[in-house]
């Protein structure tokens, strides 16, 4: 099933892609795109894989996306050296473990480039005493690789084994940010490209000055190492743990000047134009921001109508896209308002269709 995922595979599969990004855009005015890759193999700093049980045998599985078929895997080559040793390690202490093997149905590894591990056990039965007592000597056995915190989720209960997060430190023009990472919360999963994202848009905002606003800032991953080139950060998000990490990743890397509220784009839309108010921006004077920089990093799905209309009031607008499709369609309004600055690529996703896309578009 991997045979495709080989080193030596790894430029053509590039060259594939930029070669259907030039064909999607060649009807727009897009710049030459500046390209981004990634490491061939081990990049990935998440994976999740289903539990198959076999008599006495325990092992991983996957689906084929197309034909939906099972199929057996005992390593991994796309993610990091550190969940390729823990799948090895996890699976042959299970095998031999009733309590920790049954009815376990999945197992979700989330790693760091600074080697911490948070592994979740799902489970289809209730989780008692004696299961958290097998599962603290499992992750004493996992500290063996890499300081290791479990979780256990089955039907309304979750039970940490002893934090729900890693911390990951990013490098991004030599310096250093921080930030926690927390199970089921979204992060960049190829950690080296994401550095490669921040130091570009690090770059392109760089002597800016002024405010900048982030639409679906997640835990602060653009917002903090792009705090520095701007007067304040205000970055908004809907998800509560989202938030949460947000708020507490300014604090490890020190910032006075960002602050990150929970209002979805829209509704943050509405207070912008005075149309309504929300208690939670009750402590934010919104006229007295020098509003001239946007970044955006949407879902798949890109920016509806009204998103597109609010960010076209900005002079300058940085859009992350995960999905050159919407991408485009977006800039097919965009584009009446505002010219294309600048264009990169960040194959984030090696060996598969997918490719995520930065542009900077500047006011007419």
């Amino acid at each position: 099933m991997f045979d495709h995922i080989k080193a030596e595979n790894y430029e053509s599969q590039l060259a594939s892609k930029q070669a259907k990004m030039r064909e999607l855009f060649e009807d727009m005015d897009m710049p030459t795109f500046d390209v981004f890759t990634s490491t061939p193999l081990n990049y990935r700093q998440r994976a999740e894989f289903r539990v198959w049980h076999d008599g006495d045998d325990l092992f991983y599985i996957m689906f084929n996306s197309e034909t939906k078929e099972k199929y057996r895997v005992d390593q991994f080559p796309v993610a990091s050296l550190t969940i390729n040793k823990a799948m090895e390690a996890l699976i042959t202490y299970c095998r031999q473990n009733e309590t920790l093997r049954r009815k376990l149905f999945q197992v979700d590894f989330l790693s760091t480039k600074s080697e911490e591990l948070l592994v979740s056990l799902l489970y289809h039965k209730p989780l008692d005493d004696n299961w958290q007592k097998e599962a603290a000597l499992l992750k004493a056995e996992l500290n063996n690789i890499a300081p290791t915190n479990i979780i256990g989720r089955s039907r309304k209960q979750k039970v940490v084994i002893d934090k729900d997060f890693v911390n990951e430190t990013l490098t991004v023009n030599g310096q250093q940010f921080h930030y926690q990472q927390v199970e089921n919360s979204f992060t960049q999963p190829n950690a080296g490209v994401n550095e490669k994202m921040l130091t570009w848009a690090q770059n392109a905002t760089k002597g800016l000055g002024g405010d900048l606003i982030e639409f679906y800032c997640g835990n602060g991953n653009f917002s903090i190492a792009l705090a520095q080139n701007f007067d304040r950060v205000l970055g908004t998000e809907i998800s509560k743990s989202s938030v949460y990490s947000a708020q507490e990743n300014i604090k490890r890397n020190n910032l006075d000047n960002v602050d990150i509220v929970r209002i979805s784009a829209e509704e943050f839309s509405q207070a912008m134009a005075g149309e309504r108010t929300f208690r939670r921006l009750a402590d934010f004077d919104l006229t007295t921001y020098s509003w001239e920089t946007v970044l955006v990093d949407p879902p798949r799905a890109g920016l509806d109508e009204d998103s597109c209309k609010l960010i076209s009031r900005f002079n300058r607008i940085i859009y992350i896209s995960c999905n050159p499709a919407t991408l485009k369609n977006n800039l097919n309004v965009l584009l009446q308002t505002h010219t294309i600055e600048n264009s990169a690529l960040f194959d984030q996703f090696p060996y598969t269709d997918h490719i995520e896309m930065g542009v900077v578009l500047v006011k007419k």
